[in-house]
Formats: structure tokens, C-alpha cells, sequence
């Protein structure tokens, strides 16, 4: 089976505190990974665990063989997204600007006996 892959763009958390979340699931089983995810006590939490369940989702859709007990999350990341310049009025009619962070969030789920695509199994000579 290869890879399944699920994303969610522009959400309204900077990346810097969604990564912090996405690095406690990368390389967990599926399921481990979801029960993390749940326990944990931070806001943006249901967010990749919405994300996680579609990759789970899109990997059953995709293999006719599928065992859930046997996904991994592959691979797991958090890019940047655009900012939204906003303005906040201050002491003695200045105006100071401010960045809202948005964020995308890339999560990959595949079965843990094969090897992740584009990289040769180890011990696998050419």
C-alpha cells in the first residue's frame, strides 16, 4: 500500500504552536497517534486529529487490503501560510500593526512493513 496523505490549509493557529503538537505523533502508530492527540491539552489538538482521521479515511479508500492496526503516520508537518496584516489603534491616534498566522498542516499515514515512497528498502542494493 502506499502512502495517504490528508491536509488542511489556513488555519488560524501559527505554525510554530501546531508544530509543537505534530512533532508527539510523527513516526506513532495511527491509533496511538489519535489517543495523544485527544490527551492533549493544547488548542489546536482537534484540529490535526481531524486531519489524521482523513488520512486514515483516504488510505481506506485507497487500498482494497486495509488494516488500520498496521498505519503509521509517515510523515507530519506544519508549512506557514499567509499572514493577515491587521491593525490594533494605540495611545494618541497611532495605529500599531499586528500579523494573525495562519497555518497548513500536512499529515501522511502509510503501513509500518513498507518502505516510505522514494526511498530504497535498507539492505536493498541496486
Amino acid at each position: 500500500m502506499q502512502q495517504a496523505k490528508a491536509e488542511a490549509r489556513y488555519l488560524r493557529i501559527s505554525a510554530q504552536k501546531a508544530r509543537l503538537v505534530v512533532d508527539m505523533i510523527r513516526g506513532r502508530k495511527a491509533g496511538d497517534a489519535i489517543m495523544i492527540l485527544q490527551s492533549t491539552n493544547k488548542r489546536v489538538s482537534p484540529m490535526i486529529e481531524k486531519v489524521l482521521r482523513s488520512a486514515i479515511a483516504n488510505a481506506e479508500n485507497l487500498s482494497t487490503d486495509f488494516d488500520a492496526d498496521k498505519l503509521v503516520v509517515t510523515e507530519a508537518y506544519v508549512n506557514e501560510g499567509p499572514r493577515q496584516k491587521r491593525i490594533r489603534p494605540a495611545p494618541m491616534g497611532r495605529a500599531y500593526r499586528y500579523q494573525r498566522r495562519t497555518s497548513h498542516i500536512v499529515v501522511k499515514v502509510g503501513e509500518k512493513g513498507q518502505p516510505l515512497a522514494g526511498k530504497p528498502a535498507q539492505g536493498a542494493e541496486e
